[in-house]
């Protein structure tokens, strides 16, 4: 694993926290730049990543995070950035697999912190949750929510944050079984059929960023 962000402070807190929690991180960075030739060199099995970095701090982490997807597609990527911006977060969750958008503050929660990683690591797609209930507020005449029914809704939250069904069933106190009848009518009323892309979920998510 390698990290990459130009908050020293923040850099050596994350990898020093990543570390202490069984990950081997084998590399760190403070711009883009470094970012590429570090996951060049060590060609690590994930890159957390600052969406912005220098010399201008806009997108360098994001142009960075999309160069390692396309180059070197099995490497799975966790962006973190300041605040929501469905923009960035749609077009990094369209890389499919393993990929991560979380905002910072979310860092603040360890185990929640480090359990995502985990799951990213894996091969999980994680949205951040802030970034969830900002397109589930949305209210459009055209939005494809609007066919959703409350549960579904809910459902859906949990879905962009990760969970399994089991980890739905959990949450909302409802047989797994009760999820997976949701989930196919979310991706149903979605017109998302269900096939063998176990990533259908996250095209979902990006259907409703998409109609913001």
């Amino acid at each position: 694993m390698v990290v990459a962000d130009d908050d020293v402070l923040l850099r050596e807190g994350l990898a020093s926290l990543l570390d202490r929690s069984g990950f081997d991180v084998v590399g760190q960075a403070g711009d883009a730049t470094g970012l590429l030739d570090l996951v060049r060199d060590v060609q690590p099995a994930l890159a957390v990543v600052d969406i912005r970095m220098p010399p201008t701090h806009s997108t360098e982490g994001l142009d960075a995070a999309r160069k390692i997807r396309e180059e070197w597609p099995g490497i799975a990527i966790l962006v973190l950035s300041s605040h929501v911006d469905v923009d960035h977060a749609m077009e990094l969750l369209a890389g499919g697999h393993s990929i991560g958008y979380l905002l910072k503050s979310r860092v603040t929660d360890v185990a929640d912190f480090v359990d995502t990683v985990g799951r990213i690591a894996g091969g999980a797609s994680v949205v951040d949750p802030a970034l969830v209930a900002e397109l589930v507020s949305a209210r459009r005449r055209d939005d494809p929510l609007g066919a959703l029914s409350a549960r579904e809704r809910e459902v859906l939250t949990l879905m962009a944050e990760g969970l399994s069904n089991a980890g739905i069933g959990r949450r909302i106190w409802v047989t797994e079984g009760t999820v997976e009848k949701h989930v196919r009518s979310i991706l149903t009323k979605l017109s998302l059929p269900e096939t063998g892309d176990d990533h259908r979920r996250v095209r979902a998510v990006i259907m409703y960023l998409d109609s913001l």
